[in-house]
């Protein structure tokens, strides 16, 4: 092996070995109140795997995980993409690849650590609703006997779980969600997305869960091509994950914000209704860039918030997906 290869390969191990401490050293600070969270949530999310998610699961996520099949000649109304330009290039003619869906699909939830995710205004936390729907997805993908994998991040790639099947991987799941260490300040993006590349072997369903907010330090990180990159290489699902507050100041007086990221602080009157029009057109414009990034990555959208139903936003996803490809085949 060349010594620059054995040198990343140490480097590799390295950086593993120091995520499975953190991950650890936080499983080790589990207390008894967030152990009933975890309880919770496995209760509140096994009511709502009910037929009508299931059925929406395998509707929604048909041929997302697939194989090769055969070359053949391409018709009209075929997706170009798939076109085979090294047979084209040899006949003269145009050919395509054909896939064969797996019986087995693999699905990988990757959620963002940051600080910012353990905000939220009213029952649960941003954090806690990415462990609801990591907890759903999982319950789900079990009754199908798909594989589900786990990473999280933060200022860099953290915690990773290979796809597994099984009750207590579900588990481990939600536990490691709730009990990762915030990180600061912010989340890279476009590291845990390159990550993401270089781990994902076979084509997969990827949750990517966050509520986008950037740090200071990773604002002028583009991550918008890793996303692209990933998006045309698997399945790709952006969950934005909001609360009501961040886009809607109500009228109680003079308040003190702290920036979960940046540690800043600020008194606003929220009486003023400047202040809170500011704070709207501000948390519009954070959204509608992130829509447009979305949009040109051909990543699909999720949005959730903390005071509504997880399960209920799930369904729609569901049905609005399988709206724009189509009624499945039967």
């Amino acid at each position: 092996m060349p010594a620059l290869g054995l040198f990343k390969t140490r480097r590799a191990r390295a950086a593993l070995r120091e995520a499975e401490a953190r991950a650890l050293e936080d499983r080790q600070l589990l207390t008894p109140e967030l152990m009933a969270r975890v309880r919770a949530i496995q209760i509140r999310t096994h009511k709502l795997v009910n037929t009508a998610l299931s059925g929406g699961y395998r509707s929604t996520f048909r041929g997302s995980g697939v194989e090769f099949s055969e070359v053949r000649a391409y018709s009209p109304g075929d997706d170009v993409r798939r076109i085979d330009w090294n047979v084209t290039a040899r006949t003269g003619e145009p050919f395509i690849k054909t896939y064969a869906e797996e019986r087995e699909l693999t699905i990988q939830i990757v959620i963002d650590q940051s600080r910012s995710m353990d905000f939220g205004s009213r029952e649960w936390t941003k954090r806690e609703v990415a462990a609801q729907l990591a907890a759903l997805i999982t319950f789900v993908a079990l009754r199908h006997q798909d594989r589900v994998g786990l990473a999280l991040f933060g200022e860099r790639p953290g915690l990773h779980l290979p796809a597994k099947k099984g009750s207590q991987h579900l588990l481990r799941i939600v536990r490691e969600v709730l009990a990762a260490r915030a990180s600061s300040p912010g989340s890279d993006f476009k590291a845990a997305l390159e990550q993401q590349e270089r781990l994902l072997r076979r084509r997969s369903v990827v949750f990517l869960v966050s509520d986008f907010l950037e740090g200071p330090n990773q604002r002028e990180r583009d991550w918008s091509q890793p996303l692209a990159r990933l998006a045309l290489r698997h399945d790709l699902v952006a969950v934005r994950v909001s609360d009501p507050f961040e886009s809607q100041l109500p009228v109680a007086g003079m308040l003190e914000f702290r920036e979960l990221e940046g540690g800043a602080t600020r008194e606003l009157d929220t009486r003023a209704s400047s202040v809170r029009e500011v704070w709207a057109a501000r948390a519009k414009a954070r959204r509608e860039a992130l829509l447009s990034t979305f949009a040109k990555t051909r990543a699909d959208l999720l949005e959730l918030d903390t005071t509504r139903d997880v399960g209920d936003s799930l369904r729609a996803f569901f049905r609005r997906r399988v709206m724009a490809r189509g009624a499945p085949r039967t």
